[in-house]
């Protein structure tokens, strides 16, 4: 079915008041959250505001917030999905189209692409999603008279999905074409191939734990990864519920995001600074690991949630709110562990919103940041001490070709490259300088939901002066 795009006829305004009235009431089980789920599908496409932002439960999106708990859950699922498969959604509702939607139809697409979402990849049921996103149509004045064309093609997309989804899933990838072909250029295009079929899967959970890995294991219903942490595919209830929360046994972080921390080896007794700390994960494992712990971080709310999740831990660590750029240690440190922020390109599985709100542009300037950023890290550990700089980016411009440079200008330090067998389930992410390198299409484990990681990049220097 071919719907077309072109302007229906006009009908009395008398008319048009009564439909408005008859299918403008919120009340209507479901279209608060159906509008909802547009209204911020827009801001993550049209304005490039991050996903994790506007769906926080104290200070994201008001009309996000006016919702209750299940269909706040229900608003999450559709943008995720409608993220992950943008791509694929958008080529089936352009397959049904006469011609393109109009430039300034951002609105009507966003009303397809939530209902899509749910017709062809959540379970709920066709008509529901087709009557709600025609009634979401009907009472909003830049899509009323679109709701004929939204009827005709959704209701084409879902007798039509069986045959053709598995086709079409197979032969688009699910990405803006400047992040495809970065990971094309980086990766080659049969690992860009997986890495993308990897984000469109849910991410399994992984925990770090503090002891006795194999029982943690067992007690949360999931495997000890080659690299020590544990992994759960699907949890059996939210975090705070789960065995060993409330003693602190455990805490939720990417097995690639705990490696940089294990980078700078023996730890015990050492004065060893967190740069950009916040959320803590790392900061638990310095911790952890016997050292007196130095946590900076920029921003006073992640600091309090760091030193509550110290608190849950039982670790502790000094706490300093302040810039990077301005903070002068009262005496240098042994080692340093700079995990500096970044575009997050290698966490597109568990935040599908960001090849859509960064861009090309956005890297050059993260990259320039990190460089700056690393360079202070260095002023701050002793002579021969060691600098650990990583990001969660798969782009190589804030990893290897940022650190080659870095060691090119910079005469006061030198690689320092993690050897073989150094740390246990690494040896695959080694790269020949010494460095480290995951993405989502590493460590296979024999099925892809269970597989993978964050994309991850790490290296290790001294300072020789």
């Amino acid at each position: 079915m071919v719907v077309s795009v072109g302007r229906p006829a006009r009908r009395s305004s008398q008319s048009s008041k009564q439909d408005a009235h008859r299918t403008g009431d919120d009340s209507i089980a479901g279209l608060g959250a159906r509008k909802a789920a547009a209204k911020l599908l827009a801001a993550v496409i049209d304005a490039r505001t991050s996903l994790d932002g506007l769906t926080d439960h104290e200070h994201g999106h008001p009309q996000f917030r006016a919702l209750d708990m299940r269909d706040r859950a229900l608003v999450r699922a559709i943008l995720v999905t409608a993220l992950r498969y943008r791509r694929t959604i958008d080529n089936l509702i352009s397959a049904r189209l006469e011609r393109a939607l109009p430039a300034n139809a951002t609105a009507l697409a966003h009303i397809l692409h939530v209902a899509a979402a749910q017709i062809l990849f959540l379970d709920i049921p066709d008509s529901a999603a087709v009557d709600l996103a025609v009634t979401h149509a009907k009472t909003d004045s830049r899509t009323a008279r679109f709701s004929g064309l939204v009827n005709g093609v959704l209701r084409s997309l879902a007798r039509g999905k069986a045959e053709e989804l598995p086709a079409m899933l197979a032969d688009t990838q699910d990405a803006p074409e400047w992040f495809r072909s970065r990971l094309v250029s980086a990766y080659s295009d049969r690992t860009a191939g997986r890495i993308l079929a990897a984000h469109r899967l849910e991410t399994p959970v992984d925990f770090s734990v503090k002891s006795d890995p194999q029982a943690w294991a067992e007690r949360l219903g999931g495997i000890v990864l080659p690299t020590g942490s544990v992994r759960v595919e699907r949890l059996a209830a939210n975090v705070p519920d789960l065995a060993g929360f409330e003693e602190g046994a455990w805490w939720v972080q990417d097995a690639a995001a705990s490696l940089p921390a294990r980078l700078l080896g023996d730890l015990s007794g050492l004065h060893v600074a967190d740069l950009c700390a916040a959320p803590g994960g790392k900061t638990a494992q310095l911790a952890l690991a016997g050292a007196n712990v130095t946590a900076l971080d920029s921003s006073k709310n992640r600091l309090a949630r760091l030193e509550k999740n110290l608190r849950r831990l039982g670790l502790s660590a000094e706490t300093v709110h302040a810039d990077i750029f301005q903070f002068e240690p009262p005496a240098l440190f042994d080692a340093v562990l700079l995990d500096a922020p970044c575009s997050s390109t290698g966490t597109v599985r568990r935040h599908p919103d960001v090849p859509w709100t960064k861009s090309p542009a956005d890297i050059e300037k993260l990259a320039d940041l990190q460089r700056r950023m690393l360079g202070r890290a260095v002023s701050m550990v002793k002579p021969g001490g060691r600098v650990v700089f990583s990001n969660c980016s798969l782009d190589p411009l804030e990893g290897e070709m940022l650190y080659e440079r870095f060691l090119t200008d910079e005469p006061a330090v030198e690689n320092d490259p993690l050897r073989p067998g150094e740390i246990a389930g690494t040896d695959d992410f080694l790269t020949p300088q010494g460095t480290l390198r995951t993405t989502p299409a590493d460590m296979d484990l024999g099925r892809p939901e269970i597989s993978g990681l964050d994309g991850f990049f790490a290296a290790r220097l001294r300072r020789t002066d």
